[in-house]
Formats: structure tokens, C-alpha cells, sequence
């Protein structure tokens, strides 16, 4: 796609929307051609499946973590339904 037709469904400044897609270009989540006057864009995928893959992996220790944090609430919960302390 062109940078206009990126633009099109935002309602921000060609600037802007430029400055965006230097970014996604610098963190390799895009590449920029060049084709007479027109700057073609195409995605690159690779470093997104990266970065999923590195989340992944957080993911489930934190839902691992969450679980027993979960689990030490309810029994907390109940044992002061019981009327003891803890």
C-alpha cells in the first residue's frame, strides 16, 4: 500500500502518518520501497511472530502466578469466614 492509502481511514496529518511508519520501519515491522514517486509499504511479519513467541511465554507464568495468587485469596477468604485469622 501507498502512504496515502494508509492514511485514508485516519484522520491525522500526512506528517504524522509518516512519522508513525518511520517508526514501524526502525522496529523492522515494515519495509519501504521506493517506485517513482510513490513509497510502497509491505509488512513484515517475522518480528511480530518474535515478539508473540516472547509473550507467550510471560504469558503463562503470569497466569500461572495469578492462579496461586488466586487460589491463597480464597483460602485467606475463607479461613477468615470461619472466624480464625490469618
Amino acid at each position: 500500500m501507498t502512504v496515502k492509502e494508509l492514511a485514508a481511514p485516519f484522520e491525522i496529518s500526512m506528517p504524522a502518518i509518516s512519522r508513525h511508519l518511520k517508526v514501524l520501519e526502525n522496529a523492522g515491522l515494515i519495509e519501504r520501497g521506493r517506485n517513482a514517486q510513490w513509497r510502497p509499504c509491505r509488512l513484515n511479519p517475522e518480528p511480530l511472530k518474535d515478539a508473540n513467541a516472547w509473550i507467550e511465554t510471560y504469558k503463562k507464568f503470569w497466569t500461572q502466578s495469578f492462579d496461586r495468587l488466586d487460589d491463597y485469596l480464597k483460602e485467606v477468604q475463607e479461613g477468615s469466614d470461619d472466624g480464625r485469622k490469618h
